[in-house]
């Protein structure tokens, strides 16, 4: 894996776990308006809706680098919008990019060796 490939998972990663915990703020504060006089979703909302974006713009970017499968792509694609999707995505972008890493190690020493 090159240095933009890994940047561009790193980017995902980073922004996957902000943009769940923005969504389930958006959420909490959509309950607090029907139930009381609480009325943060405008703020919550326009948090959360440029967090999704970045994270769209990310998983393209991400996509486009690493080629995933289209099956790949979707799944990244629907845990941004599964309520704690994104701390599954965070996750395993985490355990792509460590083997990718070994991978990358792996082949650099077989390399050496040749």
């Amino acid at each position: 894996m090159d240095l933009k490939t890994a940047s561009s998972l790193h980017r995902l990663r980073l922004v996957s776990a902000p943009e769940a915990v923005s969504f389930l703020l958006l959420l909490v504060c959509s309950v607090l308006k029907r139930t009381t006089e609480f009325n943060a979703v405008p703020v919550m909302g326009a948090i959360h809706g440029v967090l999704f974006v970045v994270y769209v713009l990310f998983w393209l970017d991400a996509w486009n680098r690493t080629r995933w499968s289209i099956g790949t792509a979707a799944l990244y694609f629907l845990l941004s919008v599964l309520p704690l999707g994104g701390f599954y995505a965070e996750r395993k972008l985490k355990a792509e990019a460590e083997n990718a890493v070994i991978a990358s190690r792996a082949r650099a020493e077989s390399a050496v060796k040749a």
